[in-house]
This record gives C-alpha cells, sequence and structure tokens, in this order.
C-alpha cells in the first residue's frame, strides 16, 4: 500500500516539464488535498438508509460487505430481528471508497487490503491521504510529491483523495441527524421487548 515518493523514479521522472504536467493534472482531478475536515464525534451513529445515500450505494451492498465483514458498522451492530446498524462517520467514508474502488475495476482482494490499511489509520491521518491505483494495485500518497511522482510514471491511472471524500460526506450528512448508541442489553432483544412493554403500559 505505501509508496515512497522516490519508488519507481526514472530519468522521465526528472523532467521538469513533466512534472509540471503531472502538477497540473493532479490539480485538475483533485488529488491534491488542502483542505481541513471537521472532526466528527466516534459515538455518533447512522441507520444503514442514510449510509447508502451518503456512500452512493444499494442496501444490499451494504448488507454483504457487513456480513463479509469488509465494512461493518463501529457504533453499532445488528444484535437480532429488529435491531439497527449504526454507521459511525468513518465507515460511511470508507464506504465510499470501497464504491469508487469498485467502480473502476480494482478487485475485492485489494480492496480488503486498502480498507484494512485505513482501519489502522488513525481519524486524522485519513484526511491526509490520497489513494492511487492503476485499476490493479492501490497505492497510498501521503504527500504532493509522492501523487506526482505516480502520475509522471503512469502508474496512477485515477487517484481518490480521501480528504474531499470527506468534505463530500459531510455535506451528504450535514443535516441528518445522527443517533447515539445506546448500550445493548445482555437478556438482547427478548429484554428490549419487555422494557418496552412495561413503558407501554405505564403510558397506556
Amino acid at each position: 500500500m505505501a509508496v515512497s515518493s522516490g519508488e519507481g523514479r526514472n530519468a522521465d521522472q526528472d523532467d521538469p516539464e513533466r512534472r509540471q504536467s503531472a502538477r497540473q493534472r493532479a490539480g485538475e482531478e483533485g488529488l491534491l488535498f488542502d483542505g481541513r475536515p471537521v472532526k466528527v464525534p466516534a459515538d455518533i451513529g447512522y441507520r444503514g438508509p442514510t449510509a447508502c445515500a451518503a456512500a452512493g450505494i444499494t442496501y444490499r451492498q451494504l448488507d454483504y460487505w457487513a456480513r463479509t465483514g469488509l465494512v461493518e458498522p463501529t457504533v453499532r451492530a445488528a444484535h437480532g430481528s429488529g435491531s439497527q446498524r449504526l454507521y459511525g462517520f468513518r465507515d460511511i467514508l470508507v464506504l465510499k471508497v470501497v464504491k469508487r474502488l469498485l467502480d473502476t475495476g480494482v478487485s475485492l482482494q485489494q480492496i480488503r487490503i486498502a480498507v484494512q490499511h485505513l482501519r489502522d489509520r488513525g481519524v486524522n491521518d485519513l484526511a491526509e491521504i490520497t489513494l492511487m491505483s492503476d485499476g490493479v494495485s492501490v497505492y497510498e500518497c501521503t504527500s504532493p510529491d509522492e501523487v506526482i511522482d505516480l502520475l509522471q510514471g503512469g502508474q496512477g491511472v485515477f487517484g481518490i483523495a480521501l480528504g474531499r471524500v470527506w468534505q463530500e460526506v459531510e455535506g451528504s450528512l450535514a443535516n441528518i441527524p445522527g443517533e447515539r448508541a445506546e448500550p445493548a442489553s445482555p437478556l438482547g432483544d427478548h429484554a428490549d421487548e419487555l422494557a418496552r412493554r412495561r413503558r407501554a403500559r405505564r403510558t397506556g
């Protein structure tokens, strides 16, 4: 995943004109992100349909990726019939990245490696990463020079600046209230149902 700025350099990559052209292309494609994403509380979650809308995926994809462990909800997992998964902001960010990688033909195996790598990163680090891919492998770039080196070398066919994806997800969720996960009962859904019946008797 990691790509150093010196990896794969050749004589062509030292050509100032080629380098300037690569920098211009990176700017036009939005690969050099310099914004400041807003910090999002880790305990706020969004239900499946909201996560799907923000990430641009179907509910079937969301469910399949959760069941196979590709992208699981970190705020609250499903725990029985009728329970609702809650996806955190970071989860939705990763869902959106997975969708873009799939759309460009990257294999699910490579995507799983990329997702695991992103999981190991701190939240603040994600906004500073640009993922580049040649359609086969996924490379991580953490500086403008690394992005430009890949573009010059012809390896990076497309790129995803996670800071920009972060802002897109922020915009999608701006007017949608999130939910805080309530602690799950040790007795599971049966205890939840008993609690609902008691509340109904008191208010009935």
